[in-house]
């Protein structure tokens, strides 16, 4: 039947302090090599980057034991896609939250994005990978069927409060459900705590994942500041509950509350 969705792998690997979830065509190309490489990749960048690991480089630099000119090419390339990401965000995005340096807000979707161009690379044109609510997709999930992602509503674990369809393009969620208020405003140096969650809807993780942390960051301005920008949309919950969107939400409409 044309309407049936693609014979699918799937691999859950833990990594980064959360699940990467991979969902590939199997169309003839090697599927368990591709992803074997793009675990590999991730397994690599948690090993260089993470801030919970005191022989990662970031751990290095924020102890003072190695300069950013000594550190790989991985991480100057991640600190000049901060840079412009705080350009772009009028500073509401940080690599030293809470006075460490760390520029976790963009490597896991950095990271998550380069694993979906690995499976590209191998041209497997089919696929969706998953992170911690980052989510990249490529391509469709069946004949003329686009994938769906679906956005955890922050005030009722396990409810679905929209569902995104999607060929090529990425969504990251930002929020305060699983981590508390995690997220610093850097302008004032305290947790973010109006908005519950705030979901961008683009075209690249690792923009949209960053973007989706400053924006969080902004509070209640973060939909006025997201209509300025084309490339991305937006769905904001406030601590109360109240759901909001950009115009061009490319997602079901949440019932307000």
């Amino acid at each position: 039947m044309g309407d049936q969705p693609y014979p699918l792998m799937r691999r859950a690997e833990p990594v980064m302090g959360t699940v990467v979830s991979f969902a590939v065509r199997v169309d003839g190309a090697d599927c368990a090599a591709a992803v074997r490489e793009a675990v590999s990749w991730l397994h690599d960048v948690d090993a260089r980057f993470s801030p919970y690991r005191s022989d990662s480089e970031v751990s290095l630099i924020d102890a003072g034991l190695l300069s950013v000119d000594q550190a790989s090419a991985d991480l100057r390339q991640v600190l000049g896609l901060c840079d412009q990401v705080i350009a772009r965000t009028d500073g509401y995005f940080t690599t030293r939250p809470w006075g460490h340096f760390d520029p976790s807000g963009l490597v896991k979707g950095w990271a998550v994005q380069r694993a979906a161009d690995i499976l590209l690379g191998h041209g497997l044109v089919d696929h969706s990978v998953a992170g911690g609510g980052d989510v990249q997709v490529h391509g469709l999930r069946g004949p003329g069927r686009p994938w769906v992602v679906g956005i955890a509503d922050p005030h009722r674990p396990g409810t679905v409060l929209s569902t995104v369809p999607l060929t090529d393009g990425a969504v990251a969620t930002s929020g305060t459900a699983e981590r508390g208020a995690h997220v610093v405003d850097p302008h004032t140096g305290r947790a973010a705590s109006e908005l519950a969650s705030l979901t961008l809807v683009g075209r690249e993780l690792t923009w949209v994942d960053a973007c989706a942390t400053a924006a969080l960051a902004m509070g209640r301005a973060a939909l006025a500041w997201v209509s300025e920008h084309k490339d991305l949309q937006a769905l904001a919950v406030d601590a109360a509950g109240q759901a909001s969107w950009t115009d061009g939400w490319p997602g079901s409409r949440p019932v307000r509350t």
